[in-house]
């Protein structure tokens, strides 16, 4: 009964880690969406003015019929450039109808097995894996690999590729000392960053102002007062101690010997406005934080944990490290390979109890039943008043056990 209780699949639970295998085709559809309503609603009035305007121009004489003609190409010029970029819209929402598509059938299969030992199951998990193991790879930044991968495993419906390798591109480009490529995506999502409260624009613009005073070239000195004026001001009300930061920095060019603006000349202030973008990309489309990978280790490992997997004594205030028990029957959150991603996730909750009824108290810390003492000591053929340790086949004399009540 116990074991057909635990082989039992609940579905509901297994689809807690693959929310965002849905929700990002979702996230994507709608920016299409958005996209496609701008560019019909940007190019409808301008079509709508030039034609009023030809209209009104040759119906008063004022235009020539070459003029008429010339802008009647023009707007045939615009209706094509239109369709072209719808055109390129619908193939999109097209392939992400059916990378959707893909999905919902890759999660009805789990919905058509009822138990792990499904023969079905081991194969379904495979494929979850696989999936993981992609979304880590992209996440850092081996996207070739990943491609691969997918590719191999015949899950690129499955894996967002295109997405991560976009990401990466705008990180990489902002490591680089450029944030172009990083305002067009701000300037491309700017009404859902100004709902979601980003401060990442203005820290790019930010970057900008001081990347122009790092040189102290007159002309580039006027022109970050220009770019200030433009693009920190307006931000006075949101972020006044920053604007106030931007203002004093004129007065201390990199070359002060006193800077007290130093940290905003720092190179590292690059890495830190990447993983600005990288939290608001992830945010925007309702990715998570870290790897899945992770958020799937860290459930198992959870389900393992005791408060004996971090015992091991400390160096300068950090746990040892813990020799590889990994494939050796042992423990594995006491492994070194996976003791500190275990560290801060929770002790296993048990609901049953499997402890011994007879514990006995070894001289060497361990615990273990009566029965299990005599039977091992029996079998390695010891004495009637000696035992032996199952785990470390230490012998010890029937004196030196201390009986062991469960409170």
């Amino acid at each position: 009964m116990g074991d057909h209780e635990f082989a039992t699949l609940k579905h509901n639970e297994h689809l807690l880690l693959d929310q965002p295998l849905l929700r990002l085709p979702n996230e994507l559809l709608r920016k299409n969406f958005r996209s496609a309503h701008f560019t019909i609603e940007k190019d409808t009035s301008s079509l709508k003015t030039l034609l009023k305007e030809s209209a009104t121009a040759a119906v008063s004489g004022r235009a020539s019929q070459a003029d008429v003609l010339r802008n009647l190409d023009s707007m045939i010029a615009r209706m094509r450039g239109v369709k072209r970029k719808l055109t390129a819209h619908a193939e999109e929402e097209a392939r992400l109808h059916s990378q959707t598509a893909a999905r919902i059938s890759h999660l009805n299969d789990l919905y058509s097995m009822s138990s792990v030992d499904d023969v079905r199951y081991e194969a379904w998990s495979r494929q979850r894996l696989d999936r993981l193991l992609a979304d880590y790879l992209l996440r850092h930044g081996y996207n070739d690999t990943a491609a691969q991968l997918a590719a191999e495993k015949k899950i690129e419906n499955l894996v967002d590729v295109d997405t991560f390798v976009n990401l990466s591109r705008i990180r990489e480009s902002l490591l680089d000392g450029t944030v172009s490529d990083a305002l067009t995506w701000c300037a491309e999502n700017k009404k859902e960053l100004r709902k979601m409260e980003s401060k990442l624009e203005f820290m790019l613009r930010m970057q900008q102002y001081i990347e122009l005073i790092r040189t102290e070239s007159e002309a580039k000195l006027i022109e970050a007062l220009a770019h200030a004026k433009k693009h920190l001001i307006p931000y006075w009300n949101t972020y006044p101690e920053d604007v106030r930061q931007a203002c004093g920095l004129l007065a201390f060019p990199p070359s002060s010997p006193s800077a007290p603006y130093a940290h905003l000349y720092d190179q590292s202030r690059w890495g830190d406005l990447a993983d600005l973008f990288t939290s608001a990309h992830n945010t925007l489309l309702a990715l998570p934080s870290v790897p899945l990978l992770h958020v799937a280790l860290s459930s198992g490992l959870s389900a393992l944990k005791t408060p004996a997997c971090h015992h091991a004594p400390s160096t300068n205030g950090k746990p040892a490290a813990a020799p590889s028990t990994l494939g050796h029957g042992v423990c594995p959150i006491c492994s070194i390979e996976l003791n500190d991603l275990a560290r801060n996730v929770p002790y296993a909750h048990h609901t049953k109890s499997h402890v011994e009824s007879d514990l006995l108290l070894l001289p060497n810390g361990r615990v273990c039943g009566a029965q299990r003492l005599e039977e091992t000591s029996r079998k390695s053929g010891l004495p009637p008043d000696k035992v032996k340790d199952p785990h470390s086949s230490d012998v010890y004399t029937r004196d030196e056990l201390i009986k062991v009540y469960i409170t």
